[in-house]
């Protein structure tokens, strides 16, 4: 089995999805009381979310290089970045190391892919839903159209996440707007909505929509279990 590198703490509260569902993942394949072996490096969120709203890309990606650059001394053999948003520094966090990253984008687009899905939602902070380094990446890579919600619903949804979901705050209000949104993302032709957030499958799940929704937090983390046991 492979050590798992995992930058987490963005927010810890999918964090903690994340943890969980590698080890489920690995005593599912392997049985008895086997678990992941992983090689965590919790940041503190405060710091991350200050510089993303300031716009300071730069010391955010500092900051995660030499997170990453521990993880890697811990042992771990490749790494996996447990948000979303911060998959906008990779390339500056893969020139401080010498071990692979599981991009999360590139798991979620290969499920698409595997699911015939050619156009699809995203759902996640603003940062993710307006800016290239992710919608982009499925798009060019993989050949999938993205479509974000309008400007007021990104708001919505970004606030959402920021105020509520990061802070553990689960409100039922929410999940309502929320699924308005990716029913208006239907209503533009989308197939299904990427939860392109790791909070936000702590607000809306499956079984409250009938649109297929993929969780990028659940297939990250079941292809990083994949990678741990190739």
């Amino acid at each position: 089995m492979k050590t798992i590198g995992l930058l987490g703490g963005m927010s810890w509260e999918s964090t903690a999805s994340y943890y969980k569902a590698l080890n489920e993942g690995i005593k599912s394949q392997l049985g008895g009381l086997h678990s992941a072996k992983i090689c965590l490096y919790s940041v503190d969120f405060a710091e991350i979310e200050t510089l993303q709203h300031q716009g300071k890309w730069d010391e955010t990606a500092e900051i995660l290089s030499q997170a990453a650059k521990s993880v890697e001394a811990g042992g771990a053999d490749f790494l996996m970045i447990a948000t979303n948003t911060m998959h906008k520094v990779v390339p500056e966090i893969e020139a401080h190391i010498t071990i692979p990253i599981l991009h999360i984008a590139d798991a979620t687009a290969q499920c698409l892919i595997d699911d015939n899905v050619t156009k699809v939602g995203l759902l996640g902070t603003r940062f993710t839903m307006e800016q290239d380094f992710y919608k982009g990446r499925i798009i060019d890579k993989f050949g999938i159209e993205v479509i974000v919600p309008n400007a007021v619903d990104q708001t919505t949804v970004h606030d959402i996440i920021y105020h509520e979901l990061c802070q553990g705050d689960i409100q039922a209000q929410s999940k309502e707007k929320y699924l308005e949104i990716m029913n208006n993302l239907l209503d533009q032709g989308a197939q299904a909505v990427i939860l392109g957030c790791t909070e936000i499958a702590l607000l809306v799940q499956q079984s409250d929509t009938l649109i297929p929704l993929y969780d990028t937090t659940e297939i990250h983390a079941k292809q990083g279990v994949e990678w741990s046991l190739s």
